[in-house]
C-alpha cells in the first residue's frame, strides 16, 4: 500500500529515521543554546537541581518527580521557542494573533517553572531541612 507524503521533508521510516530525528534534534539542541538566553539560563538551573536531585536520595518517585520537573521547564522552554521561530518566520509586523500565540507560549513555560518550584518545594525542601538540620546538630 502507497502511502501519500504531505510533505518533501516527511520521512516515510525506516532505519535511517532514527539517525535522521537524533541529528534533528541534537541540531536543535545547538541551536537553543546557541540563540536561546532562556533555554541557557533554565539549563544552568538544571546543572544545580538535577545532580542535587540525585544527592538528596529520595525515593524513587520523588526522585522522578524532581527530574521529571526540570525536563519539563526545558521542554515547555524548546516548544514556545519554536512558536517564537515559527510567528518570526511568518512576520515581524505585530498581529494581535502572533502576540496571542507568543503570550499563550510563555505562560505555558511560566507553569511548568511554577510546577518545578512548586514540586522541589513540597518534595524537595522537607528533605534539604531535615540535612540542614542534621549538620547543624
Amino acid at each position: 500500500m502507497e502511502r501519500e507524503i504531505e510533505s518533501p521533508y516527511k520521512s516515510l521510516g525506516g532505519p535511517g529515521r532514527l539517525l535522521g530525528a537524533l541529528r534533528y534534534s541534537m541540531r536543535g539542541l545547538a541551536h537553543a543554546l546557541r540563540v536561546e538566553s532562556a533555554f541557557r539560563q533554565e539549563l544552568i538551573g538544571a546543572a544545580v537541581l538535577l545532580p542535587t536531585a540525585i544527592v538528596l536520595a529520595l525515593p524513587a518517585v520523588q526522585t522522578v518527580a524532581l527530574v521529571g520537573s526540570v525536563m519539563l521547564v526545558l521542554i515547555v522552554e524548546l516548544v514556545n521557542s519554536s512558536i517564537e521561530a515559527a510567528i518570526d518566520r511568518i512576520s515581524f509586523d505585530h498581529h494581535r494573533l502572533s502576540g496571542r500565540a507568543k503570550d499563550l507560549g510563555s505562560a505555558a513555560v511560566f507553569l511548568a517553572l511554577l510546577t518545578c518550584a512548586m514540586t522541589w518545594f513540597l518534595v524537595a525542601g522537607p528533605a534539604l531541612v531535615a540535612r540542614l538540620a542534621h549538620l547543624r546538630g
